[in-house]
């Protein structure tokens, strides 16, 4: 099978690592890039040798493709989207999937409409800390999950102007935290504060309380002076916590409880062994592209699709409108609202 003709809509920072990783897989070509900013169209031409375009609408009209990644500005999603989708090209969007939650779901039927395969860049999922968590918890290595704890710590990214740190980064935690957990958020609460002179929130403390009875923590800001990015999933028969920048995942056992103990029987918690499992390292926004490219070749099911990308945002959404109304939020379950663009 010919490998699949690639192109990257916007290589800035991180358009730019997808141009870098696609350029070398075996799995597809690179055969073209746009941005509106000259310097990092001529830069990407340079190093990889491709063609480059001011405008995506002249690179989609030049250019015979298979499929695009989106990393253009938030505000552009729906407009390139669509672009691509109606030149019937698979894609792959940068997250969060849209701006707001219509044009999501207008992203979302078309891809539905035209049969093609649209991913969602949340990028977190394909960690392989996260990866070896997941099946951990599937086997029920932590019992009954009881809290959830994220933290997504940093100083101001220059790059980002059209959203805040809800959007743009908690929605990272939100998608992870219903991987790991599954279920519905049935209740949340939010604070948000805007700290350095910009249009948008730039700290955001939020807890999410989901059907099953376990809550999630989210800790979020563009505050912090050295990058934090951790997660801890506390459970009966213990704690996992993952370090996604050192890919680390480390075992706390609760040494008063048993694997099958009835949770009822469990009365104490007591210090136990620290276990730090072997992790593989990958580059997480490799691994991505890779699953990306593999379904569209083979036709399955993208792993983070539009669904996925819908409840991120939706959740994002709904924290900002708790902070602004200063009160929790009842929810309906997340299954009929992220079904109802179908």
């Amino acid at each position: 099978m010919k490998p699949l003709r690639v192109a990257v809509a916007g290589v800035g920072a991180m358009g730019s690592n997808h141009a870098r990783i696609l350029h070398d897989l075996d799995e597809c070509t690179l055969v073209a890039v746009c941005d509106a900013m000259a310097p990092n169209v001529e830069r990407a031409v340079a190093r990889y040798g491709v063609a480059g375009y001011a405008s995506y609408r002249d690179m989609l009209a030049n250019e015979p493709l298979d499929a695009l990644v989106i990393a253009v500005p938030t505000s552009l999603h729906l407009e390139v989207g669509m672009a691509a989708l109606q030149r019937d090209l698979h894609v792959l969007i940068e997250k969060p999937i849209a701006g707001d939650l219509e044009d999501a779901k207008t992203l979302a039927a078309e891809a539905e409409r035209r049969g093609r395969q649209l991913a969602v860049g949340h990028v977190e999922r394909f960690n392989p800390a996260v990866r070896e968590l997941k099946a951990r918890l599937t086997k029920g290595e932590l019992g009954r999950i009881l809290q959830i704890h994220a933290r997504r710590l940093g100083p101001f990214p220059p790059r980002i102007r059209d959203v805040g740190v809800v959007i743009d980064l908690a929605t990272h935690d939100i998608d992870v935290m219903h991987h790991l957990i599954g279920g519905d958020v049935i209740r949340l609460f939010a604070e948000t504060e805007r700290r350095i002179n910009t249009a948008h929130e730039d700290m955001l403390s939020a807890i999410l309380k989901f059907d099953s009875g376990a809550v999630g923590v989210l800790d979020v800001n563009w505050l912090t002076p050295t990058k934090v990015r951790d997660l801890s999933v506390l459970g009966e028969l213990g704690m996992f916590h993952v370090n996604y920048l050192s890919q680390e995942l480390t075992f706390y056992a609760n040494s008063s409880a048993r694997p099958g103990q009835d949770a009822e029987t469990v009365s104490a918690v007591t210090e136990g062994n620290m276990v730090r499992f072997q992790i593989a390292h990958a580059e997480p926004l490799r691994v991505e592209l890779l699953s990306f490219l593999g379904a569209v070749a083979s036709g399955r099911p993208v792993e983070v699709g539009a669904v996925d990308g819908i409840r991120a945002l939706r959740l994002a959404t709904q924290l900002m409108e708790s902070a602004e109304r200063g009160k929790a939020i009842e929810l309906v379950t997340e299954r009929r609202e992220v079904d109802a663009y179908q």
